[in-house]
């Protein structure tokens, strides 16, 4: 075989490496591209400075994905270090809670609670003054949502058919008074009862008048306590048409006949 087919042979032979020059900006367009989005999932100053280190070096320094150098430890620990604080901050935005304001209809609510807690303890002083004078018989007092309510017989306080205080009870409306006395103030409403019996009596033509005279005759004397203000009360009268009790018996008469001083929350509990 003469010397110049063996050469062209050898050519023939010999493999064409052009292609590996598009193959290299393939892959560092590839590179560039994924470096990107690795710094767009988190932004990070870091980053953002390595990112640049990189399209520097590609696309001004011109060197090549394969003459790219590795990170150091030390880019690699301060890389980490950066995206471990932002997955914390990440995992404490997840994981704090907002603390809640409580609504409207809670405050209210809890406010009613404390209300009534208040009047519990006024209930229990009265409660110890009737018990320390044995009047359990003749007075009572009741919580409800309504506010407190403290019942007083009428036999307590007046005489059949009049709507003058009994000289004999002063003292005891007197110190009745002094467990009236809050801080700040209540309002108090004191009503007159009375049972359906019609009244035969000069001064009052039917048990309307009567009831609505007993309890603002009452009201006077808890009044002339200097330590009340008067602002704060209020006399009502019912007559017959409230009753707690049957009007068909002499018991249930005399029940029905009565005095009620009623001491209003200052936060009613909401309607549902």
């Amino acid at each position: 075989m003469s010397r110049r087919r063996r050469r062209k042979k050898e050519e023939n032979n010999h493999i064409d490496e052009s292609w590996l020059i598009p193959y290299a900006d393939l892959l560092t367009l590839v590179l560039a591209l994924f470096i990107v989005l690795f710094a767009a999932s988190s932004v990070d100053a870091q980053k953002f400075q390595m990112l640049s280190r990189v399209f520097n070096d590609i696309f001004i320094g011109g060197s090549g994905v394969m003459d790219y150098p590795q990170p150091s430890p030390q880019d690699d620990a301060s890389l980490s270090d950066g995206l471990k604080k932002e997955d914390q901050k990440a995992a404490a935005i997840q994981t704090t809670e907002v603390p809640t304001q409580p609504s409207d209809l809670e405050k209210k609510i809890q406010l009613h609670k404390l209300d009534q807690e208040e009047l519990k303890q006024i209930q229990a002083k009265i409660n110890q003054y009737i018990k320390e004078n044995h009047l359990q018989v003749k007075f009572a007092t009741s919580l409800t949502d309504e506010g407190l309510l403290l019942t007083i017989r009428d036999n307590v306080l007046f005489d059949s058919g009049k709507a003058e205080v009994k000289k004999s009870n002063l003292d005891v409306a007197h110190e009745l008074s002094k467990l009236l006395v809050m801080d700040p103030p209540r309002d108090i409403i004191i009503s007159g009862h009375t049972d359906n019996e019609p009244i035969h009596n000069s001064k009052f033509d039917s048990n309307w008048e009567l009831s609505v005279m007993r309890a603002v005759n009452f009201m006077k004397i808890m009044l002339e306590n200097k330590n009340l203000d008067p602002r704060w009360f209020s006399a009502k009268g019912f007559g017959e048409f409230q009753p707690i009790a049957s009007n068909q018996t002499a018991e249930g008469r005399s029940k029905n006949r009565r005095v009620e001083v009623l001491i209003l929350p200052r936060h009613n509990l909401p309607e549902q």
